[in-house]
């Protein structure tokens, strides 16, 4: 099964086992990640699973056609501390490819 790491603010990490088929959202409520929220369920109806993959993900974490939908964007452009490696973590579907991703949480002090 696929690992995936949550990076909190306090550069603390939660490593969890990852189902593929869920995305990395549904993991983190399976997983009582506070900070993703959800409150859309994975509509694309807000901002609240907002989080910064890391750059030897971020490919990987791309839809098919390479770019992210426009509605994604539009609700990044509602999320706060928005970095050029933001996504909706509703919108990443873990695969075995994606084993050993890991996600900062916003507001973390990362690079990426």
């Amino acid at each position: 099964m696929p690992k995936l790491t949550f990076i909190k603010k306090d550069n603390s990490e939660i490593e969890v086992d990852a189902p593929e088929g869920l995305s990395v959202m549904e993991v983190a409520l399976q997983n009582n990640i506070d900070e993703i929220e959800g409150a859309c369920g994975g509509g694309l109806a807000c901002a609240t699973c907002h989080v910064y993959v890391h750059p030897d993900y971020q490919e990987k974490c791309m839809p098919e056609d390479g770019d992210i939908s426009e509605e994604e964007e539009d609700m990044l452009d509602l999320a706060f501390d928005v970095k050029k490696s933001s996504r909706l973590c509703c919108q990443i579907i873990i695969d075995e490819d994606k084993d050993g991703l890991k996600v900062a949480l916003p507001g973390t002090n990362v690079s990426w």
